[in-house]
């Protein structure tokens, strides 16, 4: 007699029934599990989205403060029977202690990573931003920000003066009445009388108006800063354009000087500034605010690169070609071909769709939309630099806020590896979500960890 196998199985394990149905129990038990610690997972990435205290003063199942972490659990198993009956028989695993926990998270800033890693390596440029800081507990702490395009085309990064300004009349009105009414104690009186003379001062007012003026369009080029999709074609132009503001408001400082003069009717009290001190005051601050912004924003030489795609000049270098920007982008970046991108670059200053672009990332969403990618292969590698060189350092700051919420002074003696876990959970929320089977692909790390008593990989 000849026998034969098939595959990799034995006729031991096709023929014996009671092997199978083994396989079946164990593969309902991996499920159940597995769905239990979903649930568990869940509960966990709650908390770090949301920058919440995992645990409590006592966990103990008699404690009145067992943690925001125990309670969510509590929560969803009163949703979930599974759980519920996880949690109230459970002997051999449970999945809520504090060493669970850890794991978990280790396995999710894992998975992260590996998410984080491979989008990277998909990008043909790539960016890193590093920074650091102390937090509570007077430990250095690093960030690294990698700013790059991922496979969808995607970048991967109020004030008091107008209140016033507004208000100024109300604010005397209320000043006043709490100053007359005598319902107050002699500080908030005095303080009250105080304010309300500041508010009537000539010179007061005079620079009240002054920064009214300028601060909108600090909070506009404020708001374009904090962009994550922020580029070098659109901050230079933003630059510009708040440069160009503050520069008209220079230039109006007369009127604005005789307008305060003629508007002006306050008791002599004390000797006030002279219109010329006011004018030449003011003066130095928009000169200051200037100076400082281009201090601040000066580019190096290669990013002149940026005024080759700045779609408001198109139709000027139609006429006149740029080909001193032209010679020194080629001089940053020798990686492109300069006869074939000053082609590209003549043919998209001609076309009037392209001028419609505002900023690199639009251009380079029209040419992905359009299947241009191949056509205008030199113009797209230029844009990929751009939109990866990284403008402000927003991102790394908005890190370490979150750090700040994440590590308090209650939680001080967090471990270095659970703040790093946490703190991307809340960073990287977004991600998290758009990740597929990111709770499967936990589990199967949760369970290659070590030999575990729960039953978690399926045969």
């Amino acid at each position: 007699m000849r026998l034969q196998f098939f595959g990799k199985l034995s006729i031991a394990e096709q023929l014996d029934e009671g092997y199978r149905i083994g396989i079946r129990r164990h593969n309902e038990e991996v499920t159940k599990n597995r769905h239990i610690l979903s649930r568990i997972i869940d509960c966990v990435k709650f908390c770090g989205a949301f920058e919440l205290a995992l645990r409590g003063h006592n966990e103990s199942e008699s404690s009145d403060n067992p943690g925001i972490f125990r309670g969510l659990v509590d929560f969803v198993a009163s949703l979930d029977g599974v759980l519920k009956e996880h949690l109230e028989n459970a002997s051999v695993f449970k999945g809520t202690s504090k060493t669970v926990q850890n794991e978990l998270l280790d396995c999710m800033l894992s998975v992260m990573r590996e998410h984080i890693i491979q989008e990277a390596q998909n990008s043909d440029f790539l960016s890193i931003q590093a920074d650091e800081t102390t937090d509570i507990a007077t430990q250095c702490q690093l960030v690294l920000v990698l700013r790059y395009i991922d496979g969808k085309s995607n970048v991967q990064e109020s004030r008091a003066i107008n209140t016033v300004f507004e208000h100024r009349e109300g604010l005397i009105r209320c000043f006043e009445t709490i100053r007359d009414s005598g319902d107050f104690d002699p500080v908030t009186t005095r303080e009250a009388g105080g304010f309300a003379m500041l508010l009537e001062d000539q010179d007061f007012n005079f620079f009240l108006q002054l920064f009214h003026n300028i601060m909108p369009h600090v909070d506009i080029l404020y708001a374009k800063l904090q962009k994550k999709d922020i580029d070098s074609v659109h901050i230079k132009g933003s630059i510009q354009q708040f440069q160009q503001d503050i520069q008209k408001i220079r230039n109006s400082l007369h009127s604005l000087v005789n307008q305060s003069s003629e508007g002006a009717s306050q008791p002599k009290r004390r000797r006030l500034l002279s219109p010329e001190v006011h004018e030449r005051i003011a003066t130095e601050v928009c000169d200051t605010i200037l100076q400082h912004t281009m201090e601040r924003f000066c580019f190096t030489s290669h990013l002149v690169s940026a005024t080759l795609l700045q779609a408001d000049r198109f139709e000027q270098y139609t006429v006149a070609f740029p080909e001193d920007a032209l010679s020194r982008t080629l001089k940053a970046y020798p990686v492109l071909n300069g006869s074939k991108l000053k082609t590209e670059l003549s043919l998209i200053y001609c076309k009037e769709e392209f001028r419609t672009c505002c900023g690199a990332v639009d251009l380079l969403q029209l040419f992905k939309e359009n299947n241009l990618e191949e056509v205008f292969s030199e113009t797209v590698t230029l844009l990929k630099i751009l939109i990866t060189t990284p403008m402000t350092t927003a991102e790394a700051e908005r890190c370490f806020s979150t750090l700040k919420r994440v590590k308090t002074f209650l939680r001080n003696s967090m471990t270095q590896e659970r703040l790093n876990a946490l703190a991307m959970l809340s960073m990287e929320k977004r991600m998290v979500t758009e990740i597929i089977d990111f709770n499967q692909k936990v589990i199967e790390k949760f369970a290659s960890q070590k030999e575990r008593r729960a039953k978690f990989i399926f045969k």
